[in-house]
């Protein structure tokens, strides 16, 4: 069963990245062709429910991906099980503040 949680990861490392790809790209291209003239118009673009999705998709592959990364990093460099441990909560407990930051900070350029 190890070899499947290993091509999980795998798998979940290359589909964020492909996916931020995507989206960074097309993002920069929207930029340079259509460019926001001010903030309100950046923020009406942000405020589209097909941008503000894909954002969010953007951020949770973000958080995915960086957990795989990291996970393995610490999986195989990190002998000692408690501090590997420790590190892996901490990472942990951290990027689900920042996921939780995410959507406060989504939830309140919609309200606004």
């Amino acid at each position: 069963m190890h070899g499947a949680t290993g091509l999980r990861a795998w798998v979940v490392q290359r589909l964020s990245a492909i996916y931020m790809a995507v989206f960074i790209l097309l993002m920069l291209g929207l930029f340079i062709i259509l460019p926001p003239a001010d903030y309100t118009a950046w923020r009406e673009l942000m405020g589209q429910t097909a941008v503000s999705v894909a954002l969010l998709l953007f951020y949770v592959s973000l958080l995915l991906h960086a957990w795989v990364g990291v996970r393995d990093i610490l999986i195989d460099y990190v002998q000692w099980q408690a501090v590997r441990l420790l590190l892996l909560a901490l990472f942990g407990l951290m990027l689900v503040a920042s996921g939780l930051w995410l959507l406060e900070v989504m939830l309140l350029a919609r309200i606004n």
